[in-house]
């Protein structure tokens, strides 16, 4: 195991990390030390011997300080064999196989052609079997050559261009900066997430700062993301967007990945269950996690769960599940109270929502699901107009001193900022990150167009893309690298007027929920250690998906206080002359995205598909003629027709399904599973008697209309579709909805997929405990899972009581409490 790192003064950061490092362990000293004589090989079979009495012990529960002792041994050895060969000991102590007979550029070559294979394979669209038997392929070759050289192949298998500096040169110098930078930059963040102190914070910045500097003035360019050296430019015809984590090399296959994920998730329910200490838990975790990433860059698909691996072998094994008589596969698989990610995933792709994409994470929004952001845009592009707000629109790129320029804001970005470093073949003079929010893109500007008071207030709107590269686990519309958003920026020049508008856009984004979505929302404010970096307060609206127990987010409006215009200097002279002292603007920003569209899907969809709300969905109407024949047809779809022009000049958008190559079965699952509102049947007979038989998506009821006045029914039956809608929602929401004082009711109510309200002190250690100490040590951790235990959703400005009359409801706590928190598992 990793040693865990202690908090370290600030008077010499980097060297401080690294003594934690090296430290050595206790009872380590005894290790047998090793003679150029002794050779490689002899080391190498002394790591092997020693790494099975280590695992023999920790299998065998020996005495931690024993097990400690021989890790210690183990450890010394591996950095004999590095001393003497230059090189990390081989995985398992085995000495490395003898170097094939064949030369890095034939490989290179052989890795090249493979490649365009497996594309080809993907771009037909191949059987999975075939293109996993090609990638296997791609991997060997992959291996062998970094088995030859070293190194990983360069992407594409084009072989670099640049030779290895001498040892002699400046670049070993600026190599030792990078390291120094990467390791400072670790201890900034950790820092940062133990929320340490400013006095400790500051110093250990100014560090990073002076590194960075250091490499700049000795290479003449600004050190890359992260303080990793970048890789040594290779020809290439497009630009390049690198992201600031990096993958870890893809060598192992996947039933090797799939058991090193088992056995690293036993042994991160181990440490939990035994109370092992915070940091200790992390680094496993983090371990884990960088697994299933791995074995989703090699496989393109997620791990299998515990115990999963097996069932899914017998499931290959079973003969193919027939359909059903009068079925078809047009509708879904997997039920939603039964498997919500395999019904989540089904229902997105057989409703024509979505596409993937060749990018992880990445999704194509078809016009069934864009058609839904578009009606909430237009409403709330409408709303935000009447309150003076103007559209604009800013870059989407920002240069990486102007994004580092608000180091507390930015710090919770940094993980997921995408940079761009190549422009064709030549490196860019300094990284460009693609945004991840546009503070720092807009403020600048802001700051040159005031100059006084009457400059005041700038309140502007933008709908654009935002790119956030998640690691976690994407998920269509839910938690994606891309997504779409509305995102508000506003200054004003007194904190009222600021203030008052924080609250007006959160109500519109309550609106947006309630009247074109039939969902229920909780408004209230974030707590201290959940609000927006950078900001004065968070609000919210947070929504419940009762098939998963879990909570959800549903947009944001935050005061930003004056941190931001003192940041960027938007300021401006008092205008009455109380102070010579410059004024500072009062700022806010809010945003809605589309996330809103998995929301719907999730809380009103059903076994059967979609159900939309009809004030966003595409298609309020579908009109399907039945009992067409040779004799009729011209007649009842001319028939149709009419109806359906006389419903869209009434404001109604209807859609005719006319389609002879399709039974009028067909077209009911179709629509069904797209979840039209109302599905309108017209035969022969409707025809003569002038009515048309309805069928509700969301109940299935049907009923007669007759077809004078019929737009003004069909108006009169989407709202009533529409409140029944909400009404369902809201009842399901209300009844998994608990108010508690008790810890022992509050962990049992949250394994019920319950969100509670609960007094809470409002500090921030106390709500780490409280996520911590709530969580489930017998589930399976999963990147499914973005809080295994209970998150502060909000304070609720609907109060269940008066708080301050109870403790707090976590036992160790002890303080008296200062308001009722919404807690629950949350998306």
């Amino acid at each position: 195991t990793q040693p865990t790192v202690p908090k370290v003064k600030p008077a010499a950061p980097v060297a401080a990390y690294k003594a934690v490092a090296a430290t050595p362990t206790p009872g380590a000293s005894s290790t047998p030390a090793a003679t150029d004589g002794q050779g490689a090989n002899a080391l190498l079979a002394s790591i092997t011997a020693q790494g099975n009495k280590v695992r023999d012990m920790k299998a065998g529960k020996a005495d931690k300080d024993a097990i400690k002792a021989a890790v210690g041994v183990l450890l010394d050895l591996k950095k004999q064999y590095k001393d003497l060969t230059g090189q990390d000991p081989p995985p398992g102590g085995k000495a490395p196989a003898p170097a094939p007979q064949v030369t890095p550029a034939d490989l290179l070559e052989s890795i090249a052609k493979q490649g365009d294979a497996v594309r080809k394979l993907k771009a037909d669209k191949a059987a999975k079997n075939a293109i996993k038997a090609e990638v296997d392929k791609l991997l060997a070759l992959k291996k062998q050559y970094k088995d030859l050289t070293g190194q990983d192949p360069p992407p594409g298998g084009k072989a670099p261009t640049t030779s290895v500096a001498p040892a002699s040169s400046p670049e070993k110098s600026a190599n030792k900066l990078l390291e120094d930078i990467h390791v400072q930059g670790k201890l900034v963040r950790d820092l940062k997430s133990r929320k340490a102190d400013k006095s400790e914070v500051g110093p250990a910045v100014e560090i990073l700062l002076k590194l960075k500097a250091d490499y700049k003035a000795l290479t003449g360019k600004d050190a890359p993301p992260g303080g990793k050296a970048p890789q040594k430019p290779s020809p290439a015809p497009t630009t390049t967007i690198q992201q600031t984590a990096q993958f870890s090399t893809m060598s192992a296959n996947p039933a090797d990945l799939e058991d090193k994920i088992k056995a690293q998730g036993d042994k991160v329910r181990a440490a939990k269950t035994s109370g092992a200490a915070k940091d200790e838990i992390k680094i496993l975790v983090d371990e884990l996690l960088k697994l299933k990433a791995d074995y989703k860059s090699l496989t393109g698909k997620d791990p299998p769960q515990s115990g999963q691996r097996q069932q899914k072998q017998q499931k290959q094994q079973e003969a193919p599940k027939q359909p059903e008589a009068g079925q078809t596969r047009l509708g879904l698989e997997f039920k939603k109270l039964e498997d919500l990610p395999q019904w989540y995933s089904q229902v997105i792709t057989k409703s024509e929502m979505i596409e993937y994409y060749n990018v992880s994470g990445c999704y194509i929004l078809r016009p069934w699901a864009y058609a839904i952001w578009e009606h909430i845009k237009d409403w709330f592009d409408t709303e935000i107009k009447k309150l003076g707000v103007e559209n604009c629109y800013f870059p989407m790129f920002v240069s990486q001193s102007a994004l580092e320029q608000e180091k507390t804001h930015i710090e919770d970005f940094a993980p997921e900022v995408a940079w761009v470093t190549k422009a064709g073949s030549s490196d860019l003079a300094e990284p460009i990150a693609i945004r991840p929010t546009s503070e720092t893109v807009m403020y600048p500007s802001y700051a040159s167009w005031v100059q006084s008071h009457r400059d005041l207030p700038i309140r502007l709107n933008q709908w654009c893309n935002v790119v956030r590269w998640e690691f976690k686990h994407p998920q269509p519309f839910l938690r994606t690298r891309e997504f779409l958003w509305q995102e508000g920026h506003s200054a004003f020049a007194n904190r009222d007027e600021a203030v008052e508008e924080v609250y007006t856009i959160l109500e519109l984004y309550h609106q947006v929920y309630r009247d074109l979505l039939a969902i229920p929302t909780v408004k209230g404010r974030k707590t201290e250690k959940e609000k927006f970096a950078g900001g004065d307060f968070t609000t919210t609206v947070e929504g419940y998906i009762g098939a998963s127990g879990r909570a959800i987010q549903g947009a944001t409006s935050h005061h930003l206080g004056q941190n931001f215009s003192k940041m960027f200097d938007i300021s401006f002279e008092d205008p009455e002359k109380k102070t010579s002292d410059k004024l500072f603007a009062h700022q806010n920003s809010w945003g809605l995205t589309t996330r809103t569209i998995g929301v719907v899907v999730m809380v009103h969809g059903d076994d059967t598909g979609l159900v939309l709300p009809p004030r966003v969905a595409q298609f309020q109407v579908v009109i399907v003629p039945c009992g067409i024949n040779n004799k009729n047809r011209d007649e009842l779809v001319a028939h149709c027709k009419n109806i359906a022009s006389s419903l869209s000049k009434a404001g109604v958008r209807v859609k005719g399904d006319y389609r002879m190559n399709y039974s009028s079965g067909w077209k009911f699952n179709h629509w069904e599973l797209k979840g039209v509102p109302i599905r309108m049947e017209i035969g022969p007979r409707d025809m003569k008697t002038n009515q048309v038989c309805i069928v509700r998506r969301d109940t299935m009821a049907k009923a007669t209309l007759p077809v004078e006045n019929l737009d003004t029914s069909i108006k009169t039956l989407l709202d009533t579709i529409h409140d029944d809608m909400y009404q369902k929602a809201l009842q399901e929401r209300d009844a998994n909805l608990a108010v508690t004082t008790s810890w022992d009711e509050f962990c049992g109510m949250l394994n019920n997929k319950k969100i509670i309200m609960a007094p809470f002190c409002g500090d921030i250690p106390c709500e780490e405990c409280i996520k911590k100490d709530s969580a489930r040590t017998d589930m399976e951790v999963d990147a499914n899972a973005p809080s295994m235990g209970a998150k502060s959703l909000c304070i609720p400005f609907e109060q269940p009581g008066d708080a301050t009359k109870e403790k707090c409801v976590y036992p160790k706590c002890g303080n008296s409490a200062k308001y009722y928190t919404l807690f629950g598992r949350s998306y």
